[in-house]
């Protein structure tokens, strides 16, 4: 296994001498030395000369037999005065690029509008920084390193972003950029990880898929749990006996899930108790696609072959649980409900001028009505538990547990065939779904004992959420269902 040569790459850069007192054009730091070739991944700061100005550059070099350049920044304007070599302007200037470069190997090409406060306010910028640039050392490494270097590389930069820590300072990143930009970062950072995998998969190399990344957030009377993970790094549950063609594939692979968790709470303090009542405020989920949708139709089945939505599951539990009295959960939803109809017809003929032939035809009809979602909720312990499954709306079966016949598949009117534009459709257009408090705000209510006024409880957010493929427009007998689970901690004040 390599090694980081130093990882603290800002404090590096900010200990390095005002270019007037550079002695050498170049100045370098090792990012990652192999152990097993002794190559390494270096970034160098280059100075250049240009119509009486002086600039400069930063590189991410393989150090190989040969030095490869396979990242190069745009060039800034040094501080001339400063005791240092970039003031804050430029500062700021350099994260900005890091950040651009990082998006620029994504879906997108019109970046969202980038605003960065003034770095003063930032307390934390130096772990940022360090993030944001191995966040990019990552991608040029899946995409640009050469293979002598590649995958020892990759492991280590990887263990690096996974960690405790490196995941927290990705939380502060993403409020500082703000949702839009956090949206194309992720969409960036996902293909690349679907490629890489894709590619292992294809050499038969077993891989530890990473987490889906996902961060809370508690405020005043609000939690929320935001994640992301790309559909080839999520558990596959079921799938068909049959594989999907090589189109197929290129599809279903190239998407992501994008989650959002919600819930609104408020304390009410009664007589003998303290009620804290939690509501679900929005449930919203969405696969999105990683890829352009010319490169869907040119590689692929197109944009409409993907997954939905087919089960999600939540718990919400107290992690502290000496003051906890009794949890209450409201009703779940109702139940389907048969109608019964009669219908009668007569028909009447003349065969032949002399006889009258009369037929008469009577049929009776039985129709389900029946909601594609079911809301469920139930306790354990004094966890509440929140369900919404999807089921098939002809017989009625829950989606993510089943798979349709193959005779069903075939049938252009099924309910699953068209299931974005249907006007009978269980998703949103865009293939997601959302449910909002105005049909699933039944609260969920814990009563906590007086004693526990004044203190800082914790709450737990677990989560499992079910993807499901059926064939929309394609013409297959491929199915799957996929899953992830999460779990992240909320806080919440009794005052």
């Amino acid at each position: 296994m390599g090694s980081y040569c130093s990882p603290d790459v800002w404090a590096w850069i900010q200990s390095l001498p005002p270019i007037t007192q550079w002695k050498t054009n170049s100045m370098s730091i090792c990012i990652f030395s192999s152990k097993l070739t002794q190559a390494s991944l270096d970034l160098t700061i280059n100075k250049a000369n240009q119509n009486y100005h002086t600039s400069i550059s930063f590189s991410i070099v393989a150090d190989l037999h040969i030095p490869i350049p396979l990242w190069t920044s745009k060039s800034f304007k040094p501080s001339i005065q400063a005791s240092k070599l970039l003031d804050n302007g430029t500062s700021c200037s350099l994260f900005c690029n890091l950040v651009k470069n990082i998006l620029n190997y994504g879906p997108t090409k019109n970046i969202s509008f980038l605003y960065i406060p003034s770095l003063d306010t930032i307390s934390n910028f130096k772990e940022i920084f360090n993030l944001s640039f191995f966040t990019l050392t990552l991608l040029i490494c899946i995409y640009e390193v050469p293979k002598d270097l590649r995958l020892e590389c990759l492991e280590t930069i990887k263990n690096h972003l996974v960690g405790s820590y490196s995941r927290d300072t990705t939380k502060t990143l993403m409020r500082l950029l703000g949702s839009n930009i956090e949206e194309q970062w992720m969409r960036s950072l996902n293909l690349a990880i679907t490629n890489f995998i894709a590619e292992m998969d294809e050499q038969n190399h077993i891989l530890r898929t990473p987490l889906p990344f996902s961060y809370a957030i508690s405020t005043v009377g609000l939690w929320k749990v935001q994640l992301y993970c790309p559909i080839i790094a999520m558990k596959l549950d079921t799938s068909s006996h049959l594989p999907a063609n090589e189109r197929l594939q290129f599809s279903l692979r190239h998407q992501q899930l994008e989650g959002v968790i919600q819930f609104s709470y408020k304390v009410v303090v009664q007589e003998k108790w303290v009620n804290v009542i939690a509501n679900v405020d929005n449930i919203r989920c969405d696969v999105i696609r990683l890829v352009s949708e010319t490169l869907m139709r040119k590689q692929g089945a197109g944009s409409a072959e993907k997954h939905f939505p087919s089960r999600i599951s939540l718990e919400l539990t107290p992690t502290l649980q000496t003051n906890v009295l009794s949890v209450s959960v409201s009703k779940s939803s109702e139940n389907p409900t048969l109608e019964i109809g009669l219908e009668k017809t007569v028909e009447g003929s003349f065969e032949t001028p002399n006889i009258l032939g009369l037929r008469a035809a009577m049929s009776e009809t039985m129709t389900m009505s029946l909601k594609p979602w079911k809301f469920e909720q139930s306790i354990y312990g004094y966890s509440a538990n929140l369900n919404w499954y999807l089921h098939d709306s002809v017989n009625g079966r829950e989606v993510f547990s089943s798979k349709p016949s193959k005779i069903a598949l075939l049938k252009p009117k099924a309910w699953f065939k068209n299931r974005y534009s249907s006007a009978y459709r269980p998703f949103t257009k865009q293939g997601g779904v959302v449910f909002a408090g105005d049909e699933y705000g039944d609260s969920v209510i814990w009563k906590i004992d007086k004693g526990a006024l004044g203190k800082t409880m914790e709450w737990e957010i677990k989560g499992s959420i079910w993807l499901t493929y059926w064939p929309n427009k394609h013409r297959s007998f491929y199915t799957e269902t996929r899953a992830l689970e999460f779990r992240e901690i909320v806080h919440l004040s009794l005052i």
